[in-house]
């Protein structure tokens, strides 16, 4: 056998700090490790997109653009990317092609190499302008698969899904299993059949929830997995994904071996332990969200999913109702055409079943969000939802079956009118478009200088908004 490199890709600036401290990791905290881990050698380093925007400006106080802008300034070495929802972008609503197209503009602009698209709905028409648009900054474009078990989430599911993904030019795929649903054999199955059908390079993102990380990445990169994502054991398992030291050292001296250094990851190591601490002493990092859950592979519930639904069930004085809400995530999904549970329909889907269970009445109340999934709002859902169930939830309103954002009119400019008293960047008016409110209150503290200016402190605990 020839020997075949296998890159890492580091998420502990990403979904790690997203998965187990809600987003909350600053970039106060990030600045001293980054020259370190531009050292490394990683295939890329994810540092932006996902919920960072919103936690950037929501609960830490900081302009995400400026974060992205010291990252690239201290990594020069390294490919930075970022995960980006299709036409949702950072949001949670489509937005016109014109904004998609600015913001990945932007993003390149600012120092973000690779783009990771994917879609909620695995619905292919909601990637192709974020895709066209990528290639067109001469970026490098991965699609990714979301990865989800159901009815019609077969193999040949995905290998007719990965070449129509070929078709739109996508430098790489990536099977993203944010739910922790893949074993062993079923990713060596599946990724043995999509190498057989595609000729680009396919990385694997899958977390640690279910206890079976580490050996799904074995099985993946003995099955022609290219790239693996890995986060730093200090906030690694759990909710998080596989050790980054742990999958470098099982390859080490084999024909997969990484390259990369045990001991320069060890200083890295050393150094997120010191944050690890901090964010367990803070009650940021819940060690409860460190163990195993097999729950998982039952219900389909990420691990941010799982700790909204307890959120919610909390404001209502109904905690004890959890497992009921978790044997209904699955109904709902059912009902709603088989989505796979990833933000936005993760966020749908899951309040739909609370509403369900603490009403007493399934669908007595149902959100506006999950009336929009039912109408077609978001695009087309896996399986085709029933007609009499639609009717239910939705009455006589149209049935959206084109691709959405072609009904949506160019709104960038109208975004820019509507902000510009407060606009101090191009990109501002790409926060405002995601985040109104929340960007807005954002710019008023920046105009009163009460906010994180290139790196320096905000008060002390200040930045710490537990969900």
């Amino acid at each position: 056998m020839t020997k075949r490199k296998v890159e890492i890709t580091e998420t502990i600036l990403r979904d790690a700090h997203q998965s187990l401290i809600a987003t909350r990791m600053t970039t106060e905290e990030m600045i001293p490790i980054l020259p370190k881990l531009d050292e490394v050698g990683f295939h890329s380093l994810e540092c932006w997109g996902g919920a960072t925007f919103d936690a950037c400006i929501r609960f830490l106080n900081e302009d995400t653009w400026e974060r992205l802008r010291i990252i690239r300034k201290n990594c020069p070495k390294t490919k930075l990317q970022m995960l980006f929802r299709g036409q949702n972008m950072l949001g949670y609503r489509h937005y016109a092609d014109d904004v998609v197209e600015y913001f990945v503009q932007r993003s390149v602009a600012n120092g973000i190499d690779i783009i990771r698209v994917f879609d909620a709905l695995n619905d292919i028409n909601n990637l192709k302008t974020a895709i066209k648009a990528t290639k067109k900054e001469k970026a490098y474009a991965q699609a990714a698969i979301s990865y989800t078990t159901g009815p019609v989430f077969t193999d040949e599911y995905y290998v007719d899904y990965a070449k129509r993904l070929v078709d739109l030019g996508v430098d790489s795929i990536c099977i993203k299993d944010m739910a922790a649903l893949l074993t062993p054999y079923k990713v060596e199955s599946l990724i043995k059949k999509i190498k057989q059908s595609v000729n680009i390079p396919i990385q694997l993102h899958t977390h640690y929830t279910s206890g079976l990380a580490s050996m799904c990445i074995l099985k993946a990169v003995e099955s022609g997995v290219e790239i693996v994502d890995t986060a730093m054991s200090p906030l690694a398992l759990g909710t998080s994904h596989a050790p980054t030291e742990s999958i470098v050292a099982a390859l080490e001296g084999t024909d997969y071996d990484t390259g990369l250094n045990l001991n320069l990851l060890s200083e890295i190591r050393d150094y997120f332990m010191g944050l690890r601490q901090k964010y367990i002493d803070s009650g940021l990092l819940d060690t409860r969200m460190l163990t195993v859950d097999v729950n998982a592979l039952i219900y389909q519930v990420p691990g941010g999913m799982l700790s909204n639904l307890l959120s919610q069930l909390k404001q209502a004085g109904k905690s004890e109702k959890l497992r009921e809400v978790m044997e209904e995530v699955p109904r709902v999904r059912k009902d709603a055409g088989y989505p796979p549970l990833v933000t936005p329909t993760s966020q749908i889907v899951g309040t739909q079943a609370v509403y369900n269970v603490i009403t007493g009445e399934r669908y007595k109340m149902c959100t506006n969000e999950f009336k929009g999934l039912v109408a077609g709002k978001y695009g087309q859902t896996p399986v085709p939802i029933d007609e009499s169930f639609r009717k239910k939830i939705i009455g006589d309103e149209a049935v959206i079956t084109c691709r959405p954002a072609d009904l949506l009119e160019p709104e960038l400019e109208k975004l820019r009118k509507e902000m510009s008293e407060w606009a101090e960047q191009e990109e501002d008016v790409l926060s405002y478009a995601q985040f109104p409110k929340v960007s807005i209150d954002f710019f008023k503290k920046r105009r009163d200088k009460k906010y994180h200016v290139n790196s320096n402190v905000y008060e002390k605990g200040k930045n710490i908004h537990p969900v």
